[in-house]
């Protein structure tokens, strides 16, 4: 049993790993054009150096999960932060196309081991409030990409360059890895409830799971897609910097997050979805068509509004109606949006080279346009069926609620 005071360390210091991993994401996005500059790449080449980072965080969290129950959450933290601190130094010493390919690879690693471990870390501290306290949790990954981005901006001004960003990106990680030091993560919920390793797999193969999957290779193309490309983007759309748009995007995000537990208590996560997913892509087509600076802004607000519930409210449905699946669910989840990610990031470069920079964003307003459609049909099956399902592991048979 965890003590009170011992799960709100553990829940900070979580906070900080996941700034860490935003962090990645902002500095990453500012610098692309840097990076094509000094390596004279074309925008799908930089794509694929962006998604390597994608390809990386896949790998890792989808491993991540098999392993998370054997190696234990405090193990997996420890091998992300290794990870983080040799994607860092490549990366700010790349020479070449390779070394840095190899550092964003280390990186994205890093950043799936480390969420490999949080997700689960947060639905075992917190079982009876998944979902608002993992969008809680997710409330610092937009934060994150917040303060490397203004870090950016500042070093900017300041004339130093993308290599000496990409060092400032040990802070946060000795941050964490000195919190973390003296922590011992609790076991998961499926291992405290004895769910067997057999049944932890069957629950994969349930309908329901992998409608879910589905969705959240649609939602993370939605959100992290875009957000690699909106500072490049707008740049060029707009007389805006694009870096300062993405700030406000993702510090709505940051905000918006904070009232996941009162929407959650008052609707259903598959109608917070539904309306996500709209806002989304009535955001996304906006940004692709407007030019003027308070427009923009306008836009940039819709769909800030839509992708801010989309990561961290998949992973609370996935925890709240597939416990037995434990930390491997919450893995395939976050990898399959990841791996999409690894595909969508150099496809919208490959789409900026050859249609333009506005033309790339209203191609992937369609993508959540398909996710609406879906989570309708899945809100009218629960109703039908009597509401929103949530399970609740014990030790010996799983208890099923309806709220």
């Amino acid at each position: 049993m965890v003590s009170a005071e011992e799960t709100s360390k553990l829940f900070r210091a979580s906070c900080v790993a996941l700034i860490s991993t935003a962090m990645c994401f902002g500095v990453r996005a500012d610098i692309m054009d840097a990076l094509a500059d000094r390596f004279q790449l074309s925008r799908a080449q930089t794509g694929w150096i962006a998604g390597a980072a994608f390809w990386g965080f896949t790998v890792a969290m989808f491993a991540g999960g098999h392993i998370c129950d054997l190696l234990g959450m405090r193990r997996l933290i420890a091998l992300g932060f290794f990870g983080h601190v040799l994607g860092i130094v490549l990366t700010a010493c790349a020479g070449r196309f390779w070394t840095l390919y190899a550092g964003t690879l280390s990186i994205g690693m890093a950043n799936g081991l480390i969420e490999a471990a949080l997700n689960p870390l947060t639905a075992t501290l917190y079982p009876e409030r998944k979902t608002e306290r993992l969008n809680a949790l997710h409330v610092w990954f937009p934060g994150g990409i917040v303060l490397g981005g203004l870090m950016s901006l500042a070093l900017t001004s300041l004339g130093w360059g993308w290599r000496v960003k990409t060092a400032f990106l040990m802070v946060p990680v000795f941050a964490y890895g000195m919190l973390f030091r003296r922590l011992r993560p609790p076991p998961t919920e499926r291992v405290q409830s004895s769910i067997p390793t057999r049944d932890m797999y069957l629950e994969a193969l349930r309908p329901g799971f992998l409608v879910l999957v589905v969705c959240i290779v649609l939602t993370a193309a939605t959100e992290l897609g875009p957000n690699q490309w909106i500072p490049s983007i707008l740049s060029r759309t707009t007389r805006l910097p694009g870096i300062l748009v993405l700030v406000w995007i993702t510090g709505l995000m940051a905000v918006g997050r904070q009232f996941a537990g009162r929407l959650v208590s008052r609707m259903a996560p598959t109608i917070l979805l539904l309306f996500s997913a709209i806002l989304s892509a009535a955001g996304l087509a906006g940004l692709g068509t407007v030019a003027k600076g308070w427009q923009v802004f306008a836009a940039a607000t819709v769909y800030a509004l839509g992708v801010c519930y989309l990561w961290p409210t998949m992973y609370g449905i996935t925890s709240e109606r597939h416990p037995a699946g434990g930390a491997l669910l919450l893995a395939l989840i976050g990898s399959a949006g990841m791996l999409s990610d690894a595909f969508v990031v150099p496809l919208i470069g490959r789409w900026y080279d050859v249609w333009g920079p506005a033309a790339s964003l209203r191609a992937v307003a369609l993508l959540p346009c398909a996710v609406a459609v879906v989570f309708a049909a899945v809100w009218w099956r629960d109703r039908r069926h009597g509401g929103y399902l949530i399970i609740k592991l014990t030790p010996a048979t799983p208890q099923i609620e309806r709220g």
